[in-house]
């Protein structure tokens, strides 16, 4: 019966080596450390430097489309405007008010492009996945604090 139980656990512990040996994704956190050139120290056993990291659009700037309907603050500040174009007659228009202090908002409606600013900094708590089998690793999220 030992011997049963031997072979058992030797079968175990191939399979588990198997398993390792190939090495299957795994989850790891890490600390941003420099944000350029970009570093991570991952759970304090490494530092992975740019050519070993995969950014994901969530640690990234980007530019993306935004549908807005807003109005700007109200502002009481001294300012002018400038206006150009035609009138109804198709005359020009192109004046400039003085300064006023005149309390107003503009509106800005439509497909606008904006930019979202999530590259990473310093002290940034990130997830990685490390590619199967792979040296690299994907930074897929911070952490939420």
């Amino acid at each position: 019966m030992s011997d049963a139980n031997g072979l058992v656990e030797t079968l175990k512990r191939a399979a588990i080596e198997a398993v390792d040996a190939k090495k299957p994704v795994c989850i790891y956190f890490g600390n941003v450390i420099s944000a350029s050139p970009l570093q991570i120290n991952v759970e304090q056993k490494m530092t992975l430097g740019e050519k070993q990291l995969v950014l994901s659009r969530n640690v990234t700037d980007f530019k993306t489309m935004v549908t807005v309907d807003w109005a700007t603050q109200s502002s009481l500040e001294t300012h002018t405007h400038t206006v150009k174009g035609r009138d109804n007659s198709g005359d020009g228009i192109d004046l400039t008010t003085g300064e006023e202090d005149l309390a107003h908002t503009h509106r800005i409606r439509g497909k606008k492009e904006i930019t979202v600013h999530n590259g990473l900094a310093v002290g940034d708590e990130v997830i990685l996945f490390r590619q199967q089998e792979g040296q690299k690793f994907i930074v897929w999220d911070r952490i939420g604090k």
